[in-house]
């Protein structure tokens, strides 16, 4: 995965912040929408979008593309930095294949070290009852 190439194909739109803001907030575009098109990325191979398609399939929309919002700051550069910072986590973190488990069996003291334990578990309960008197 070369992250200079895969910046290259994400698209941004600007658009107006919503919420408090005064006058200002009227006029200026702050908030910033990041488009990235997982279906047609040339920077990502094959298996790389199979597996982003599945970990990230309630993230996508109908055509594969994802979506990323940013209006943390009034400032619009310092919210397209931040939108691709994000990205790019979003992305590494989805691309992380997780180990195959292998099965394995207790070793045979672990397996000794059990019985011996519930047969002192089994002695100590049995003492706590009355004695039969026959």
């Amino acid at each position: 995965m070369n992250t200079e190439n895969i910046i290259k194909e994400l698209n941004f739109k600007a658009i107006r912040s919503s919420g408090a803001g005064g006058q200002h907030v009227n006029k200026t575009s702050s908030k910033i929408e990041l488009t990235f098109d997982l279906e047609n990325s040339l920077s990502l191979s094959d298996r790389e979008k199979e597996l982003l398609k599945t970990k990230l399939s309630s993230k996508l929309t109908k055509e594969n593309s994802l979506i990323l919002f940013c209006e943390e700051t009034r400032s619009q550069h310092r919210n397209k930095e931040i939108a691709i910072k994000r990205f790019l986590e979003l992305i590494k973190l989805n691309l992380i294949r997780p180990k195959k488990r292998r099965k394995t069996k207790p070793s045979r003291a672990s397996v000794k070290k059990g019985i011996e334990k519930n047969k002192r578990t089994s002695l100590k309960k049995a003492l706590r009852k009355k004695p039969k008197l026959d």
